[in-house]
């Protein structure tokens, strides 16, 4: 299950070859989308720390590609031992790319490890004036909190079954397969 979008861009997971396409994603974002993003003005430094905080193995990274550049990412992240079933997702659309869908189909691939995971309920935070994740909350039926500049969506992710784990798979098989074919076109074109 590898969602072809706009261009032929695919939605895959992110294995081994993550840290640096990540990174080069993050910093290429204009300045509105880093802001939306991160919930504020951050620096290249920031970012280039913030990384390392994202390599961790209870991590899940969806990223959209089109011609093995990496344009867009979803982050499932864990909310520690105390908040057991829950996990926060944020995302990231580089502005080209913005208001093609990608982000319906990034959350759509994160409510999917979510509920696969046992999560039971995803929190995805944001400015309040950022209107493309406020609809993108509403559009999952989130439940929208307003507090102090910013939202908090929090959306339940069913319970896991045998055809969600499937599909889970067979995308992470795919994508898999095609992140190595990535890394070896890589290794084989002229310096």
């Amino acid at each position: 299950m590898q969602d072809q979008l706009i261009d032929g861009g695919v939605i895959r997971k992110l294995w081994i070859d993550r840290a640096g396409p990540y990174r080069d994603h993050l910093l290429r974002l204009d300045v509105e989308s880093r802001r939306n993003r991160f919930g504020g003005a951050v620096s290249d430094e920031f970012i280039t720390n913030y990384i390392e905080l994202s390599l961790g193995l209870d991590v899940v990274i969806h990223g959209f590609f089109v011609d093995g550049a990496l344009r867009g990412v979803a982050e499932l992240r864990p909310l520690g031992k105390s908040f057991v079933g829950e996990a926060e997702a944020a995302f990231s659309i580089e502005k080209a790319w913005q208001s093609h869908g990608i982000g319906s189909a990034l959350l759509e691939r994160t409510l999917l490890a979510a509920r696969n995971r046992g999560i039971k309920l995803l929190h995805m935070v944001c400015l309040a004036n950022n209107a493309r994740m406020v609809d993108l909350a509403r559009k999952f039926d989130a439940e929208l909190k307003f507090d102090f500049g910013s939202v908090v969506g929090e959306v339940e992710a069913p319970h896991p079954t045998p055809m969600s784990v499937w599909r889970e798979f067979v995308a992470d098989s795919h994508g898999f397969a095609t992140a190595m074919f990535d890394v070896q076109a890589k290794m084989l074109r002229p310096a």
